[in-house]
């Protein structure tokens, strides 16, 4: 059996790949795949992330664990038929955390007729520029106790530093 993945680079001009690769591969082929196709080396760090049909970013499935607990999943232990079950189903791929290389993947097709010379790219849109886009990341306000100094109306509140005997602490 073999997926039809469609790969959309995040970037201003359209840049989308096709890929059909056997589904028994492991997330690592994938990830190397898509590098491939899109003219990239494959050389940089890379992770997926779990998403929901909204694109909101989820779990991580790094290339290596790096985390302190190393408790994350790997790319090269998961296989792309336990991540795409149906048509539909997406990740979101991050390449180079230096410059953020960011894809959107998405599970177009399930093909149950034997494909030979995969993988294979089964459509090429558009070129990959040279520089990845500047990302702007953006994170809700949280408002706390420590947001704001309103506690502190006046300056006599406060104590001058240099009037503090640290001895006697």
């Amino acid at each position: 059996m073999a997926y039809r993945i469609r790969i959309i680079l995040d970037v201003k001009n359209d840049v989308i790949r096709d890929l059909i690769v056997d589904n028994a591969i492991n997330l690592e082929e994938l990830h190397f795949t898509i590098t491939k196709a899109f003219g990239f080396k494959g050389k940089e760090m890379a992770s997926f992330y779990g998403t929901d049909n909204n694109w909101e970013q989820g779990d991580e499935i790094p290339l290596i664990d790096m985390s302190e607990d190393g408790d994350l999943q790997e790319m090269n232990t998961l296989l792309v038929s336990n991540v795409f079950k149906k048509v539909g189903d997406k990740l979101i791929y991050v390449y180079d955390f230096m410059v953020m290389w960011t894809f959107f993947v998405e599970l177009a097709e399930i093909i149950n007729t034997p494909e030979e010379g995969l993988p294979k790219i089964a459509l090429s849109f558009g070129n990959t520029p040279d520089e990845a886009p500047e990302k702007e990341f953006k994170s809700e306000k949280i408002s706390d106790e420590f947001d704001s100094f309103d506690a502190f109306d006046d300056e006599n509140d406060l104590e001058n530093i240099d009037d503090i005997d640290f001895d006697t602490y």
